[in-house]
C-alpha cells in the first residue's frame, strides 16, 4: 500500500475566499453568521444564513459564466487553490494520472430553482438551454476536470453532509491501492435559494435567531441550542502519494492515514451512536492508531438538538476514558453547515489545526448541555504543545458516516 500525502488545500467560505482566511477568522472567534439580504427572505421565519461573501462570478468571463451554476464556481475556485498550492500542471502528463472526487448534497439548486420558477411560475416557453448541464449533480466534476486539464477517473458523491468527506476518503484509497498517483478531492454547495431554505426550516434543524447577537445563534452542545445555520461553500485538497511528492520536491502538509465509512441503517434522519462509532474505530483501525493517539477531534457538531448528544456518545464508546482529554469542537458554529462541503472544509480546519499547533474554539458554548460533557474548546482557541494527529467527522441524513484521520508528515 502506498502512503498519501496533503501537497495542496483550498477553501471558499463564509468566513473569508481561502483556507489561511477560514483558519484564522476560526481562532479569532470570527463568525460568517448574518441576515440574508434577498428580496424573499421575508417569507422565512429566520433571516440567518452563512453566505460566501468574497467575489465569486467576477473570476469567469461572461460566456463562461453562463454555464457555471454559483456551487461550479465556488468548486472551481477552491480547487485553484489547492492546485496552486500544490504546485502541479494537470494539462502535462500527471493530469492522466489524476483522478477527480468531488462531494455535493444537492448540486446546482441555484439553476434548478430558477428554471422551477420560470417555467411553473412565469410560464416560460423553456428554460435556459444550459439548465440541464449546470444543475446536475456531477456538473462540479466535470467543470474541474475542464478548467485543470485532469483526464484520469472521475467519482461524484452524493451522500448528504458527509459527501465531500466520503470524496476524500475515497480518494485517499485510490491513490493508497496504487491506482492513481494524484487526486482533487473535496466538495462545494451552494444551497441558499428560498425553496431549499423553506425546505429546511419545515424540518425544523435550523437555528432560532438570538435577538440581541443573531451571529451566535448556532451553538453546538449547548443547552439552549436550536439547530444549525445553513451556508455555502467549498473545500479542496491534491493527494498525492507520497514517493512521487517526495521526489518533485513538494512541500508536504499532512500525511492521511485512516478513513471509516459506516451506514446507521436506522432511521433516513435520526443519526445513530453505534454507526458513527463504527466510521471512527474502522478510521483507527486503518490507521492502525489507539484512541490516545488523536490528539484533535473536529466533531460533525451541527448544534441539533439530538445529534450532538448522538456524537459524543459515539466519541465516549470509542475513545472511553481518554475521551474527556481530546479536544474536540464544533467549527459550524462560526461558518454555519456548509452541507455536502462540510466535511472537506472542516478536513481543511483539521490539518490548519495541524499546521498551527492550534484546536479552534467551538463558539457560543456558554450554558454546557449535561448530556454533553467533554472538552470542547469553548474558551477560545487553544495552543497545544502535541498537535500531530486529527480526526474529523462528517455524519449524513440517510445514515452515512464518513471519518477521515490525518497526520503531521515524517519519513
Amino acid at each position: 500500500m502506498h502512503r498519501v500525502v496533503v501537497t495542496g488545500v483550498g477553501a471558499l467560505t463564509p468566513l473569508g475566499g481561502d483556507a489561511d482566511s477560514l483558519i484564522t477568522a476560526l481562532n479569532q472567534g470570527h463568525s460568517g453568521v448574518r441576515p440574508l439580504d434577498t428580496p424573499w427572505i421575508g417569507s422565512l421565519s429566520s433571516p440567518l444564513a452563512a453566505p460566501v461573501t468574497v467575489s465569486v462570478e467576477d473570476h469567469f468571463p461572461k460566456l463562461r459564466r453562463l454555464a457555471l451554476d454559483r456551487v461550479a464556481q465556488l468548486s472551481l475556485l477552491a480547487t485553484r487553490e489547492a492546485i496552486a498550492q500544490a504546485q502541479l500542471d494537470f494539462s502535462s502528463e500527471a493530469g492522466l494520472d489524476c483522478g477527480i472526487f468531488w462531494g455535493t448534497g444537492m448540486g446546482g439548486a441555484t439553476t434548478l430553482e430558477h428554471a422551477y420558477v420560470e417555467s411553473l411560475l412565469h410560464h416560460a416557453t423553456r428554460p435556459r438551454p444550459s439548465t440541464i448541464v449546470m444543475f446536475m449533480a456531477n456538473s462540479s466534476t466535470g467543470q474541474i476536470g475542464i478548467e485543470y486539464k485532469i483526464r484520469g477517473p472521475s467519482f461524484t458523491y452524493s451522500s448528504a453532509c458527509s459527501s465531500s468527506a466520503v470524496a476524500i476518503g475515497e480518494a485517499y484509497t485510490a491513490i493508497r491501492s496504487g491506482r492513481i498517483r494524484y487526486a482533487v478531492a473535496g466538495g462545494a454547495e451552494a444551497l441558499l435559494t428560498q425553496g431549499v431554505m423553506k425546505a429546511w426550516e419545515s424540518l425544523q434543524t435550523l437555528a432560532r435567531p438570538d435577538p440581541d447577537h443573531p451571529e451566535t445563534s448556532c451553538r453546538p452542545f449547548d443547552k439552549h441550542r436550536s439547530g444549525f445555520i445553513l451556508g455555502e461553500g467549498a473545500g479542496a485538497l491534491v493527494l498525492e502519494e507520497a514517493a512521487s511528492a517526495r521526489a518533485r520536491g513538494a512541500t508536504i502538509l499532512a500525511e492521511l492515514v485512516g478513513y471509516g465509512n459506516s451506514t446507521d441503517a436506522g432511521h433516513i434522519t435520526q443519526p445513530d451512536a453505534a454507526g458513527q462509532a463504527r466510521a471512527m474505530q474502522q478510521a483507527l483501525a486503518q490507521a492502525a492508531l489507539s484512541p490516545g493517539d488523536i490528539h484533535y477531534i473536529n466533531a460533525h457538531g451541527t448544534g441539533t438538538v439530538v445529534g450532538d448528544v448522538i456524537e459524543t456518545q459515539a466519541i465516549k464508546a470509542v475513545f472511553g476514558d481518554v475521551a474527556q482529554r481530546i479536544p474536540v469542537s464544533a467549527t459550524k458554529a462560526l461558518h454555519g453547515h456548509l452541507m455536502g462541503a462540510t466535511g472537506a472544509v472542516e478536513m481543511v480546519v483539521a490539518l490548519g489545526a495541524l499546521r498551527t499547533h492550534t484546536a479552534p474554539p467551538t463558539a457560543h458554548l456558554r450554558h454546557p448541555d449535561p448530556e454533553c460533557d467533554l472538552d470542547y474548546v469553548a474558551e477560545g482557541a487553544r495552543r497545544l504543545a502535541t498537535l500531530d494527529t486529527v480526526m474529523s467527522n462528517s455524519f449524513g441524513f440517510g445514515g452515512n458516516n464518513a471519518v477521515l484521520i490525518a497526520r503531521r508528515y515524517c519519513t
